[in-house]
């Protein structure tokens, strides 16, 4: 399995190189916790935008990170010291046709 796992980390890493990576990461929360978590998230120089929504995940946030790397600390390492959190899915974007109201040729 870690053989997978670090397979998985080096085509990513080769991929998107030292190109600046932006996320959609899924968070389910402890209901207790939710206004908590957001708040702790929010504070991340990382974050860029904090939703709590409803469905399948109590909180959406997008991150900007500087490569793939540094992604993957975010992931590994920041994002677990929140208070309250579950579970996580994280989604690379990969082209972004519209971004913060500007369309984009990807």
């Amino acid at each position: 399995m870690n053989e997978r796992i670090n397979d998985m980390d080096e085509v990513a890493s080769t991929f998107y190189g030292d190109e600046q990576v932006t996320a959609i990461i899924s968070l389910k929360i402890d209901s207790k916790e939710v206004e908590k978590a957001a708040i702790e998230t929010a504070k991340f120089e990382e974050v860029i935008d904090v939703f709590l929504v409803t469905g399948d995940s109590d909180m959406i946030i997008k991150v900007k990170l500087n490569n793939y790397q540094h992604l993957k600390e975010f992931v590994t390492h920041q994002l677990p010291t929140v208070t309250g959190i579950r579970e996580s899915k994280t989604l690379v974007v990969v082209s972004a046709y519209k971004e913060n109201g500007v369309k984009k040729t990807p």
